[in-house]
C-alpha cells in the first residue's frame, strides 16, 4: 500500500453554532485553551502541506463558518494548488456564503443530517432549528450549482431513521450520502450506553450492501465502518457475483477500511496532527515539525501502518488487508489502537488467542 496522504480535514476553529450529543471534540460556541490559529499561521501550515502533497483539505470545526477569514484560507489553498472543500452544519448557511464558496474556490460541501425529521436531527445535535438549517442550506446549494454531500451519523436514538435518512440525502440533490458509525470521542464517550451493538451493525451494513449493490445515481459510503469491507467480500461471493464499486468525488477512492493514517489525517486548531478526526493521540505537531516529516517519521502512523502487528482477531482475520478494523475505535475503547475493532462479530478462519491463554476457533 503507497501510504500518501490524500485527504486531510482542517480543523480551522472549535467553536461551533451547536452542541452536538456525539461531538468528537466537544465543540461549544466558545473554546477556552484552543483558540483559532492566526491567518499567517493557516497560510503558513498551507505552503508546509503543499511543499509535500495535494491532498484534499475539509476545513472543518466546531463550525468553519464561524471563522472571518475561512474563506481566505480556501482561496489561498486554492491559489497553490489544493483542492479546497468544506464541512458545515449548515445554519449559517446563505446566499452571500454560497458566492463566497463558489469564489475561494471550494470543490464540495458537506453538510451533517442525523434525522429525516426536525425532531429527531434536532435531538442529535441539541439545537431546535438545526433540520431546517440543513434543508435550507441544502437548497441554497442546489440553487447555486455547489455540489454538496451529506454526512449522517448514528447511535442507537437514531438507527431506525437510516433508511430514511438515505432516501432525504438523495431526495435533496446531494451527490453521495456517507453513513457514519460513531466512534465514541469526545462528548460520544458520554453516550456509550447508545452504541449501536455488534449485531445490529452487523445488520445495517447488510442493508447497505443490498441498497448500494442497486443504487446507480447516488453515491454512497459507511464511513468508520471498515468491516464493511469484509461484507462486500463475504455477500459478493455467497450471492455469485462481483458488486461495482464507483470512488466518491474527492475522497479516498473507498478501496480499503480503516485508512486512519494511511492515507487520511486530521489537524487539529493546536496544530496536532492526528491519524484522524476520531482518534485523539497525536502523531506530531505542525507547528513543531513539518506535515512531511509527521507523516513520514511519526512512530504512532508506523505502528498503524504495520498491519502485520494488529493484535486479537484483526492481527489474525483473512480480511486484515481490505479492513483492518476501526483504529480509533480500538483506542478509544480498548486504550490499545493495535487492538481488536471491538464492534465487529467475525471470528477469523485461523484460531486467536485470547488475553486468558484461551483460543477462538472459527466453528
Amino acid at each position: 500500500m503507497d501510504f500518501q496522504p490524500k485527504w486531510i480535514a482542517w480543523e480551522v476553529t472549535r467553536r461551533c453554532n451547536l452542541k452536538c450529543v456525539h461531538c468528537r471534540s466537544s465543540s461549544e460556541a466558545t473554546s477556552k485553551g484552543h483558540p483559532d490559529f492566526s491567518f499567517k499561521e493557516g497560510k503558513r501550515i498551507i505552503d508546509d502541506i503543499r511543499s509535500y502533497a495535494t491532498p484534499v483539505v475539509v476545513l472543518s470545526g466546531g463550525e468553519p463558518l464561524l471563522r472571518k477569514d475561512v474563506f481566505q484560507l480556501a482561496a489561498y489553498g486554492t491559489e497553490v494548488g489544493l483542492r479546497m472543500c468544506m464541512a458545515t452544519n449548515g445554519m449559517l448557511v446563505n446566499e452571500k456564503i454560497c458566492k463566497q464558496m463558489k469564489d475561494s474556490g471550494i470543490k464540495i460541501v458537506s453538510l451533517s443530517l442525523d434525522g429525516s425529521t426536525a425532531e429527531v436531527h434536532d435531538n442529535f445535535r441539541h439545537q431546535s432549528g438545526a433540520f431546517e438549517g440543513v434543508m435550507r442550506a441544502a437548497s441554497h446549494f442546489m440553487d447555486n450549482g455547489i455540489e454538496f454531500i451529506i454526512n449522517s451519523s448514528f447511535t442507537r436514538r437514531n438507527q431506525e431513521e437510516i433508511p430514511h435518512v438515505y432516501e432525504l440525502a438523495k431526495s435533496l440533490g446531494a451527490t453521495a450520502w456517507y453513513m457514519f458509525m460513531i466512534v465514541p470521542t469526545g462528548r460520544g464517550q458520554d453516550i456509550m450506553d447508545e452504541l449501536i451493538t455488534k449485531e445490529d451493525y452487523e445488520k445495517i451494513l447488510n442493508w447497505h450492501y443490498d441498497m448500494e449493490k442497486t443504487e446507480d445515481t447516488f453515491l454512497v459510503r459507511p464511513t468508520c465502518a471498515p468491516h464493511y469491507y469484509r461484507i462486500v467480500l463475504q455477500r459478493a461471493k455467497q450471492d455469485g457475483e462481483k458488486m461495482k464499486r464507483r470512488s466518491l468525488k474527492f475522497s479516498t477512492g473507498g478501496s480499503k477500511g480503516c485508512i486512519a493514517g494511511q492515507l487520511i489525517c486530521l489537524i487539529d486548531v493546536d496544530g496536532n496532527v492526528l491519524p484522524c478526526s476520531y482518534f485523539h493521540l497525536p502523531a506530531g505537531n505542525i507547528r513543531h515539525q513539518s506535515f512531511k516529516d509527521i507523516w513520514e517519521n511519526s512512530a504512532l502512523f508506523k505502528d498503524m501502518r504495520d498491519f502485520k502487528n494488529y493484535k486479537g482477531r484483526c492481527g489474525n482475520c483473512e480480511y486484515l488487508n481490505v479492513c483492518g478494523g476501526c483504529r480509533a475505535r480500538a483506542y478509544s475503547m480498548c486504550g490499545n489502537y493495535m487492538e481488536e475493532e471491538p464492534f465487529c462479530s467475525h471470528i477469523p478462519v485461523k484460531p486467536v488467542k485470547t488475553h486468558d491463554g484461551g483460543t477462538i476457533h472459527n466453528e
